[in-house]
């Protein structure tokens, strides 16, 4: 004989499905890990009643949400925290810092992987684009529990170095990564990988059916240059037929002067697309920003990762107003003072208002990119695995966030500006993972 799941209803002063309206004094119905009902609360309750489903409720005064997706992170330099306590000039600075600490031979990457998924959690993020270096740490997300990818970082290949071998070593690797969750690859960066793996890494990914990951317009050296007036954003025409030198790196096409964008430059070899999505974006000019746009690519910004390092802070209001696919990332505890994804939320809040950014709509999109829009960025927005979302059939991942305005404008708005610190309950595929139940009598 076997017995129908339990269901669990949790209910909140405000649900906010993100895919369909607010709703006040709202209840998820979740059921086998996945969500049977969304609605008022009294709706749901009778729903369950007039089909005999017997339940549980568990009541939070405050929002009800989809799971926070943390669209690019490294949960191995978790324990690398002295890093981020001081600050840089670039990237290059903040690069130096980093290898001394990581060339330590005292590292136990699988716990401090484990630390980082754990923080994770009590943040209200259920899944990760979680970038891995070293083989301890690839399995961090499966072991957790969490939704996300484990996307596995090539790094320092030259064309010389690339041949059967090293392209058998990738898919050998990426192959055993322990799934769920998802698997991928992240090339570096166009500055730290040379052509030739860069053109045939993501053939390789999408023959293995997987995800792409890369970080893009971070260092100051990625920006456009004309050659003349410095960094001043001239198209590639001005560039000449760049394409045709044959340079066997982008380092080698600044030693020529030549002074196209690295987002054109990986545009040119295949990298983006609508199964890739690229880490921090901030130096593009507007041709890189409708570039990725055609290419369906999302951006996953780390503002607060960005000033660490010294850099500038991305365009948010022009990729808001030009209509970009964007996501949130904390980056890594050795360039982000934490793992909390809101705080990332209202940094760019206050980055896009400073920018200029005027649309009423502001808190809605960065709470959307927060959620729905790390799951595209990760290709789990849609299908019978989506998450993101609180919707029928979706994946059950969802947070509670203590907030107290009761209105709903106002409570979306607190998170947005001020969630930090403010989870109280995370459930991953209908199983609790942190904080205390609270039961209604």
């Amino acid at each position: 004989m076997t017995t129908e799941p339990q269901t669990v209803v949790y209910s909140a002063s405000l649900v906010f499905p993100v895919t369909s309206p607010r709703i006040p004094d709202g209840a998820v119905a979740v059921r086998d890990g996945r969500i049977l009902h969304v609605g008022d609360r009294r709706w749901v309750l009778d729903a369950l009643d007039a089909r005999g489903a017997g339940y549980r409720e568990e009541h939070w005064e405050g929002v009800l949400a989809p799971g926070l997706v943390n669209a690019h992170t490294h949960l191995q330099y978790t324990r690398m925290s002295e890093v981020a306590s001081r600050a840089y000039t670039g990237f290059d600075h903040w690069g130096d810092a980093f290898d001394e600490v990581y060339a330590r031979d005292d590292h136990d990457w699988a716990a401090a992987a484990a630390d980082g998924a754990a923080q994770s959690l009590a943040a209200g993020v259920t899944a990760a684009a979680d970038v891995v270096t070293d083989r301890e740490a690839l399995s961090a997300l499966h072991d957790a529990g969490m939704h996300g990818i484990a996307y596995w970082e090539v790094y320092g290949k030259r064309n010389a170095d690339w041949n059967a071998a090293a392209r058998d070593e990738v898919r050998d690797q990426i192959r055993s990564i322990p799934t769920p969750p998802g698997a991928g690859v992240s090339p570096h960066a166009p500055y730290s990988l040379e052509v030739q793996p860069l053109l045939e890494l993501p053939d390789i990914v999408r023959e293995e059916g997987l995800r792409l990951h890369i970080h893009l317009a971070e260092a100051h050296m990625e920006r456009e240059f004309d050659g003349i007036d410095g960094y001043a954003g001239a198209g590639p025409g001005g560039h000449g037929e760049w394409p045709e030198l044959g340079a066997d790196s982008f380092r080698a096409l600044r030693s020529h002067g030549i002074g196209v964008s690295s987002t054109q430059f990986v545009d040119h070899l295949g990298v983006l697309g609508p199964d890739c999505h690229i880490a921090h974006g901030v130096y593009v000019s507007a041709e890189d920003r409708a570039l990725l746009r055609a290419r369906g690519t999302s951006v996953a910004l780390c503002p607060r990762s960005n000033e660490v390092i010294g850099l500038d802070m991305p365009p948010v209001a022009a990729y808001l107003r030009e209509g970009n696919l964007i996501a949130v990332g904390t980056d890594s505890l050795s360039s982000s003072p934490s793992l909390d994804l809101l705080a990332d939320v209202a940094a760019l809040y206050r980055v896009a208002r400073k920018q200029g950014y005027r649309g009423d709509d502001l808190h809605q999109r960065l709470f959307t990119a927060a959620t729905l829009g790390g799951a595209a960025a990760l290709g789990l927005h849609v299908g019978r695995e989506r998450i993101g979302q609180l919707g029928v059939g979706a994946v059950a991942d969802l947070a509670c966030f203590d907030v107290q305005a009761r209105d709903p404008d106002a409570a979306l708005a607190e998170l947005v500006e001020d969630g930090a610190g403010r989870a109280r309950r995370t459930i991953v595929a209908g199983d609790p993972r942190w904080g205390a139940s609270r039961d209604l009598l």
